[in-house]
């Protein structure tokens, strides 16, 4: 099926009212955890987990492909254009499943069979990690819901978040992750590392061992993301430090909206005063560079041996 050439260009920027779509967002949640552990299940691990994640592309969220025992490599595609979840195999042979309403029990079944059908046979864990009191994937007939349209436009906010993070990414010389999607928290997320080793996380994360937290949380960082409003009832673009310094949560940061949630521990910055801005690019990179100053002078960190101009197309860093 293809997408019709006359239909009206989306917003660039659309509405992400939370309370509109939160059972909609529930199911997806559980939907992007049951592709992500086929990751888990065959990536080999890399620091931080980022072996895990999900990425954007121009039509959804992908898997990229991953390794299979007799050689070939798969990957599995959410569509949010046409609604579809795609899996690919390297041979070429592909199955596609409709994404409507149904329920993550339903999802859960039509995915392992497709896979059978290619002859793609892996074992995941079937509990839904970070998530408090998680029913078990196959038993899970409680969340059910899809509505199309709210789907495609949190997928179209990540695709802008994703762009902004992308170039706030390019300041740093230091060690720092992709722009990612972590499924476990629903999340879109760039990380900045000081380059020093932290005190043990103590863990405590529902649904999640101690070891896997404490390992992504091995080293100092300074992390940003957005979430689409779960625990908070709006969707929010956040940032912390991990350990969090003295003076963190005092520092003055921008742009005016912006604020310090104390039963988080973390800045949050309504998606809404990013959307509205007059500049919301300059919104948003505004939230990440004066929360990540907050962090790195807090923390006293090598600023000058990690940071560097923006990257500019076609530019190379002078030296």
């Amino acid at each position: 099926m293809t997408s019709s050439s006359t239909t009206p260009r989306p917003e660039i920027w659309p509405t992400l009212p939370y309370e509109a779509w939160q059972d909609t967002c529930a199911t997806l949640h559980r939907w992007t955890q049951i592709v992500g552990k086929f990751r888990v299940a065959q990536a080999p691990w890399v620091n931080h987990q980022w072996h895990v994640t999900l990425y954007l592309t121009a039509r959804g969220l992908t898997t990229s492909p991953m390794p299979y025992a007799d050689g070939r490599q798969f990957e599995i595609d959410f569509d949010f254009i046409d609604h579809e979840l795609i899996i690919r195999a390297s041979d070429g042979a592909e199955r596609t499943l409709p994404l409507t309403a149904r329920s993550v029990a339903d999802f859960h079944a039509a995915v392992l069979a497709a896979l059978a059908e290619l002859d793609i046979h892996v074992r995941i864990h079937g509990t839904p990690n970070e998530i408090p009191d998680a029913i078990p994937f196959s038993e899970d007939r409680t969340h059910r819901s899809y509505e199309p349209d709210s789907a495609q436009r949190f997928w179209r906010a990540l695709l802008q978040v994703e762009r902004v993070f992308k170039q706030f990414r390019t300041g740093f010389l230091g060690k720092v992750s992709p722009v990612h999607f972590f499924w476990g928290s629903f999340d879109l997320a760039v990380t900045r590392f000081s380059g020093r080793s932290a005190p043990r996380h103590p863990g405590g994360v529902p649904g999640l061992p101690d070891a896997i937290t404490q390992e992504a949380y091995s080293h100092e960082v300074s992390s940003a993301g957005i979430w689409p409003g779960t625990g908070l009832g709006y969707p929010a673009f956040y940032s912390y430090a991990y350990p969090e310094p003295k003076g963190f949560r005092a520092a003055p940061v921008q742009p005016e909206g912006a604020f310090f949630h104390e039963a988080l521990g973390e800045f949050v910055l309504p998606y809404e005063t990013v959307r509205t801005a007059d500049a919301p690019d300059d919104a948003l990179l505004a939230f990440l560079q004066s929360t990540y100053e907050a962090a790195a002078n807090a923390g006293s960190w090598d600023r000058t041996t990690l940071e560097c101009d923006f990257g500019e197309p076609r530019v190379p860093r002078a030296i």
